[in-house]
């Protein structure tokens, strides 16, 4: 079993809100991964997209590129548009040696929406459309596959696959090959179980995403009809270890499942209230003693 430890930069500078962690470096983000002892990170919006240009950069800090979220519209056009459109993404990604590929459908959806998309409205797909958007996937995952990825849907807040019941539709209309980013945090916020997915869907976690919860936050940001970005901002996400999840059992779930991948720690907070290394370097360290506790490591 190997595990690998990776980072997401949106502690560091946020995709969704340029504005957070606007003035960071590239070298200032890669410093603070390596010494904290990092040995992979994702793609965010500080990094360059041409291969030539980010191998040397990333060789400097020995580090790999895990991967990076890629944004499909599926429901608007079908597989065919979407291999053509995401070429370029995957073509960056097997240049750097990566072997997840993240996909989140977002063509209707309001996670980045500050000011409009609240978390009590996330966009609801018809009962008769999953078997449309299932082939889909299912198409769009293969070619993944069949180019050296491990394909990896990420369910997420204000997406069409948000809570327990999207995801269930989502396993019946897709083959085990359409592998899935089971993120913490995500879950435990759409009403799901991340242990009892990991428990009863072995064979369809590709990937993983640890950031804690704080419950308290998000059910006042919820209940005042609040977007999920100031939910962000107001800090009802936080690193594993600073926060309410029982990360022990979570971890005792991908010993028990044999998981073997990367473990990326995000800490989706403003850089200017939460400081990237410090909670960066407190994700890591939980993550490490609790996965040595229970065998993972």
């Amino acid at each position: 079993m190997t595990i690998r430890w990776g980072v997401s930069p949106i502690a560091w500078a946020n995709d969704d809100m340029p504005e957070l962690g606007g003035d960071t470096t590239l070298d200032a983000l890669l410093t603070d991964v390596k010494e904290i002892g990092f040995e992979g990170v994702e793609l965010g919006n500080k990094f360059p997209r041409d291969p030539g240009t980010l191998k040397p950069v990333m060789a400097r800090y020995g580090l790999d590129i895990v991967g990076g979220w890629y944004s499909s519209n599926l429901l608007v056009h079908d597989a065919d548009a979407e291999i053509e459109a995401m070429a370029g993404h995957m073509d960056l990604l097997k240049a750097m040696g990566s072997t997840v590929f993240i996909l989140a459908e977002t063509s209707n959806a309001v996670h980045s929406d500050r000011e409009g998309g609240r978390l009590d409205s996330p966009p609801r797909l018809a009962a008769g459309d999953w078997a449309m958007f299932g082939q889909r996937l299912n198409r769009v995952a293969a070619h993944a596959n069949d180019q050296g990825m491990r394909f990896a849907y990420h369910h997420h807040l204000g997406t069409v696959v948000e809570t327990g019941e999207d995801l269930n539709r989502f396993f019946d209309a897709t083959g085990d090959h359409v592998g899935l980013v089971l993120d913490t945090g995500h879950a435990v916020y759409g009403g799901i179980d991340p242990v009892e997915v990991a428990t009863t869907r072995p064979e369809r976690i590709s990937h993983v995403h640890c950031k804690d919860v704080r419950t308290d936050r998000y059910a006042q940001f919820r209940a005042a009809g609040d977007s999920f970005l100031n939910g962000v901002v107001g800090g009802m996400f936080t690193t594993p270890g600073d926060g309410d999840y029982d990360y022990p059992a979570f971890m005792a779930a991908l010993k028990a499942i044999d998981y073997s991948g990367w473990i990326v720690i995000e800490a989706e907070q403003d850089p200017a209230l939460a400081d990237p290394r410090e909670y960066g370097q407190l994700g890591l360290d939980t993550l490490k003693r609790l996965a040595g506790d229970v065998g993972l490591v």
